[in-house]
């Protein structure tokens, strides 16, 4: 079974960061290529650019929570919930 997990590409949990506009200012967030391949996912499924979906769900969670704390860790949990969501359905 650990072969399957060892055997994931290096392409997919080397990191990129990314530059994006949320609320009016420019923030770096630095996540793993998988995650950003996912995010990619979502937005295009919400019919949004992943910037738009980025801000729109930062606002979201600023709106019900009055901040966000980590964001790019926020993402990574995202990810896992759109996962959970397409597997079950």
């Amino acid at each position: 079974m650990c072969h399957l997990y060892s055997s994931t590409s290096p392409s997919l949990y080397e990191t990129t960061t990314r530059s994006v506009r949320i609320e009016g200012a420019v923030t770096s967030i630095r996540l793993e290529n998988h995650f950003w391949n996912i995010i990619d996912e979502i937005a295009e499924s919400e019919e949004s650019s992943t910037p738009k979906f980025l801000s729109d769900l930062y606002r979201e969670v600023v709106i019900r929570r009055g901040e966000t704390g980590n964001f790019a860790s926020l993402l990574r949990v995202v990810c896992t919930v759109y996962l959970e969501k397409i597997t079950t359905t």
